[in-house]
């Protein structure tokens, strides 16, 4: 559009001035003109110039006057930002630009980017441009040159080591501890075993089990029992047992018990039918110690027991909330009587943390006075006093774990009092006891003793 004007603008002078022209001419040649023949002639020849003026000259300068416009007229305009005036040389913004100069170009770097001060090629383009060799150059060298041209990669997938694979077991036992889903470890293990580790499954899972509980023990032989056939093979669970047994004497500085635990899981794969019985029946093996020795003849005494292999799927027993509550209960009462007849505080300790129901030991305290009230005996009081006190100094059972039996007991008086007439007197004697032996009774357990 702005083109357009301004050719019609200078067109438009052009023809008014040349009209103008021929009529001063004209009026020169009047009678009362003081130059009249000049005038004429002037008018004559300043109108014959006018019409030889070759009009291919005046496009010329005015597509230079229009391209010198449209080069100050950039795409940030004439004026700034926010209408403010550029004061930036129209002539230094275009020079600096890195737009093509040319008319036809797209507003693209010049040279591809490549352009710059400094710059011998594109970014990147030393990566990608191959040297260009010339077999007849005396410095060619030829073994450098095949040595690059000729190479044929292949897919080269590392090994990973024996440690790594261990530690990576470890990691997937001790979650599988936590959610006992056998198929998920069964997934994990799918795509970490190199075909030749295979026996570490059984000997790190074992290993890992000697150091928990009664429980997690269970769960690794339902483990090794689900990963029969899918992961490991029979034989692969025999060499892990050898490893086992070949380290067991290292094995017994942490886990003393190591043999006896051993023997069970030995006894417990062939009654889930892993390995066959023959194995657990090699105890005179001359390549074994005496501790390995020693857990084979476990193994063979669980196996020639009378009742059959179907109690060895409990060698482990139920462990923790698995199991009912009136089973729990039951077992609890065969600890105290045991208890009361050995009179064996580490047994009785070492069978109460077996139960692996610390959020139950409250039914403990529990049995435990109903039995001392039943029992009506000054020794049962003793045994039992000594028994709150060395579970409340080894944490064994908490403060409120013994308050809550105890209160249990108090709820339960008017109950209790129909079968022991004399409960109020025996549980007063009992508290009064207790409270000489320790301080693991409160003052306020002490001062809300019931009374008839």
């Amino acid at each position: 559009m702005d083109l357009a004007s301004e050719n019609d603008k200078q067109n438009g002078a052009a023809e008014h001035h040349g009209r103008n022209g021929v009529a001063s001419g004209g009026e020169g040649s009047g009678p009362g003109s003081p130059s009249s023949g000049e005038g004429s002639s002037k008018g004559a020849d300043g109108a014959e110039n006018l019409m030889k003026k070759p009009i291919g000259l005046l496009d010329d300068k005015l597509k230079k006057r229009v391209r010198k416009l449209s080069r100050s007229n950039s795409k940030d305009g004439v004026l700034g930002v926010a209408g403010t005036p550029n004061f930036v040389a129209p002539h230094r913004k275009w020079k600096n630009s890195r737009r093509s100069r040319n008319g036809y170009g797209r507003g693209l770097p010049k040279k591809g980017g490549a352009g710059r001060k400094g710059v011998w090629g594109k970014p990147g383009s030393e990566v990608y441009d191959e040297l260009d060799e010339d077999p007849d150059d005396p410095n060619f060298d030829i073994d450098a040159y095949n040595s690059t041209h000729n190479v044929e990669l292949k897919e080269i997938v590392p090994q990973p080591t024996e440690p790594e694979v261990v530690k990576k077991l470890e990691a997937i036992i001790l979650e599988y501890y936590e959610h006992g889903d056998t198929h998920e470890v069964a997934d994990a293990l799918d795509d970490l075993l190199p075909p030749g580790m295979k026996p570490l499954v059984t000997k790190t899972v074992v290993a890992v089990a000697f150091d928990h509980k009664q429980s997690q023990r269970e769960l690794t032989s339902v483990l090794i029992s689900d990963l029969y056939g899918r992961i490991v093979t029979r034989e692969d669970i025999c060499a892990g047992f050898d490893l086992l047994l070949a380290n067991l004497s290292d094995i017994m500085l942490d886990t003393p018990d190591a043999p006896h635990l051993m023997g069970n899981f030995i006894a417990r794969a062939v009654a889930d039918d892993c390995i066959p019985p023959k194995y657990a029946y090699q105890s005179d093996r001359e390549d074994l110690d005496q501790h390995g020795q020693s857990a084979l003849v476990r193994a063979t005494t669980l196996l020639s027991m009378h009742d059959g292999w179907g109690q060895l799927d409990n060698v482990w027993g139920v462990g923790g909330a698995l199991r009912p509550v009136q089973t729990i209960t039951q077992q609890m009462s065969y600890l105290l009587q045991e208890y009361l007849l050995s009179r064996d505080l580490s047994e009785a300790q070492r069978s109460i943390k077996e139960l692996e129901v610390p959020h139950f030991h409250h039914e403990l305290i529990y049995e435990a006075i109903i039995m001392t009230l039943e029992a009506f005996n000054e020794s049962t009081e003793v045994a039992m006093c000594e028994l709150f006190s060395i579970l409340d100094s080894t944490c064994i059972v908490t403060p409120e774990q013994m308050e809550q039996g105890f209160r249990r007991v108090y709820e339960d008086m008017t109950d209790i009092v129909l079968d022991i007439p004399l409960a109020y007197s025996i549980l007063d004697r009992f508290i009064q006891r207790c409270q000489r032996a320790g301080s693991f009774l409160s003052e306020a357990l002490i001062r809300d003793i019931p009374t008839r």
